[in-house]
């Protein structure tokens, strides 16, 4: 183990930064949240930098003043959102010449350190997950809005009942008095079970051929119309290729690839997300762009975040990406492990086949 790794805490910080090495602290058992503080400070005090100067004098002011570890890291956290490299070098040096502890050091800060203007919050709701039957949210918008909902949840609270609940019951009469919101209707699907003797042939028109292994052959409404009831909305799952059509015996549902892929998976596929299907967007595991068709076999839901930060690429796998294993979109991580999402394991594929 080399000298940072085993003289963390004693002698001159500074000095002791010139040795440090990540790695062996991971190994040593570190923290690794606080060897990611140390390394920052590291690539600052003796990272490839165009202010050279500025760099060896912060060096010898932190040898001066025996500044600590969490004292550097306080440094560059009170830095690290002024605007030019050049601010930054002339803040820090200001807070390296302080002398005195840990606090004396946070104390002075806010003097030295100039307030930066942030931009406002984005407007925007949160929904977290489901627990024991309980879920919560979160608001952010303009503080106008905000305050007249609190006042509208303030209004004749008993003094000696704890507020919040009371507040809690004043939100769900404002939610569903006079039908301001509509309660969620769900909707319906028969999900049915292909057996392994058929096998998928490929399309006519708007619906699928169904080869059968006495070498005859029928579309999947026929299939349907033989089998199951006529007033049922149902849709077939083959247990290799998964999803197959949906029927309606009326007639073709709207976007029913839509719903194919909703029934597929119920949630976002990638590893505990919590995003319902119906709150998701269709993606395509191999990108339009690159020639993907919009055929089942090549669309999966995914919410709106991980549809935009998943690998499209197949040769760019850094944050993981969705392939379909057997009929199931599924997610595959960086190193190429498929991962189930088990949140919510009620999807069709799940269901009827235990995929």
């Amino acid at each position: 183990m080399n000298q940072f790794a085993a003289h963390v805490g004693a002698g001159n910080a500074i000095d002791l930064l010139g040795s440090f090495d990540a790695q062996q602290l991971v190994d040593a058992g570190a923290n690794p949240t606080r060897v990611a503080d140390w390394k920052g400070v590291y690539e600052v005090y003796y990272g490839k930098t165009r202010f050279s100067r500025q760099q060896a004098n912060a060096v010898r002011v932190a040898r001066q003043t025996a500044k600590s570890l969490d004292q550097l890291v306080l440094i560059e956290q009170r830095v690290r959102k002024l605007g030019t490299e050049k601010e930054k070098w002339k803040i820090r040096l200001a807070l390296l010449s302080v002398r005195g502890n840990y606090e004396t050091l946070k104390r002075r800060a806010k003097d030295i350190v100039p307030e930066v203007d942030t931009p406002a919050p984005e407007s925007s709701v949160r929904f977290g997950k489901e627990r024991k039957g309980k879920r919560t949210f979160s608001a952010t918008g303009d503080a106008s809005d905000i305050a007249a909902l609190e006042y509208a949840l303030r209004r004749n609270l008993d003094a000696n009942r704890p507020e919040g609940p009371q507040m809690y019951e004043a939100f769900h009469d404002l939610l569903h008095n006079d039908g301001a919101v509509a309660d969620a209707v769900p909707r319906p699907l028969v999900q049915i079970p292909l057996p392994d003797y058929i096998s998928i042939l490929g399309g006519q028109g708007d619906d699928t051929i169904l080869g059968l292994s006495d070498g005859t052959t029928m579309t999947g409404a026929e299939y349907l119309m033989h089998h199951h009831s006529k007033d049922l909305e149902v849709a077939l799952f083959h247990p290799q290729a998964g999803p197959v059509n949906l029927y309606n015996t009326k007639r073709f549902a709207n976007k029913k690839q839509r719903d194919l892929a909703r029934a597929t998976l119920t949630t976002c596929p990638v590893p505990d997300c919590r995003h319902a299907a119906d709150n998701c967007e269709v993606h395509h595991i191999t990108p339009w762009a690159r020639g993907g068709p919009t055929n089942m076999n090549n669309l999966s839901v995914l919410c709106r975040y991980h549809n935009r930060t998943n690998d499209d690429d197949p040769d760019r796998n850094n944050r993981g990406r969705i392939q379909m294993r057997d009929g199931t979109p599924t997610w595959i991580s960086p190193r190429g492990t498929p991962v189930a999402n088990k949140t919510h394991q009620y999807g069709a594929m799940h269901l009827l086949f235990g995929k």
